[in-house]
């Protein structure tokens, strides 16, 4: 299985501040990936190094093979990425449908970017709601619509920060049925999650962070036996 993702001693800065120290870590394709760590310890400036959204970046970056440190963010996009952040970045002015269909589709190989229905088949409640404006949506619609404008796309790597944040437990089911069915469908996903729960039956590969590196690694076969130092480290309940 071919790695998708390769990241080697990889730094960050937001103005002065240095919060990636050296970050190692690769992703194989088809995988699922959870970055864990408690709040501050870098995960999504991780993610948002890899697009080139910090300030300032050094280090090794491969996407494909490619070296994307000294690529612009539409550059790394164009290499195959989809990015659903935190915040959403639902546009008010914008009917669903037109939010949905907001971002470009991909140049390239991939034949992973969805239909109009195709996504609505996966999410029926957009379909339902696809002449309300964005943010008259539901929290769980939101996040649904920000995860199927990137899949329009034909982005291989979904990189995915806190998509169960806030959400009812229903919501946060759906979405845990959607990341598998996406996994089968062969996507590759990077998630930054505070849900443990919900993440622990979805990853193949789990990364614990601290202090803007990476401390510890193990698959998912591990997880049982890795329980209590998680508990310590990250404090899980």
């Amino acid at each position: 299985m071919s790695h998708i993702l390769e990241i080697a001693d990889l730094h960050a800065w937001y103005g002065e501040s240095h919060i990636l120290h050296g970050v190692n870590m690769s992703v194989k394709q088809g995988q699922v990936v959870t970055l864990l760590g408690r709040n501050g310890a870098g995960r999504t400036s991780t993610l948002r190094a890899i697009l080139g959204l910090t300030d300032a970046r050094k280090g090794l970056i491969r996407i494909h093979g490619t070296q994307a440190i000294n690529l612009p963010t539409y550059k790394i996009a164009q290499l195959g990425i989809g990015y659903c952040p935190e915040e959403r970045g639902i546009f008010a002015s914008l009917s669903c449908e037109e939010n949905l269909m907001l971002n470009p589709r991909l140049g390239g190989t991939s034949n992973l970017g969805m239909s109009l229905d195709e996504i609505y088949e996966m999410f029926p409640n957009l379909y339902e709601r696809k002449d309300s404006p964005g943010t008259l949506l539901s929290g769980g619609e939101q996040q649904m619509l920000a995860l199927a404008r990137i899949l329009r796309t034909g982005a291989e790597l979904l990189l995915l920060d806190e998509i169960s944040e806030g959400l009812a437990p229903v919501i946060v089911k759906t979405l845990g049925q959607t990341i598998k069915t996406l996994k089968n469908r062969g996507y590759t996903i990077v998630m930054v999650e505070q849900n443990f729960r919900f993440a622990a039956p979805l990853a193949d590969h789990f990364f614990v962070m601290e202090h803007g590196q990476i401390i510890e690694e193990f698959e998912a076969s591990q997880l049982a036996h890795k329980q209590a130092t998680l508990d310590e480290m990250l404090s899980i309940k």
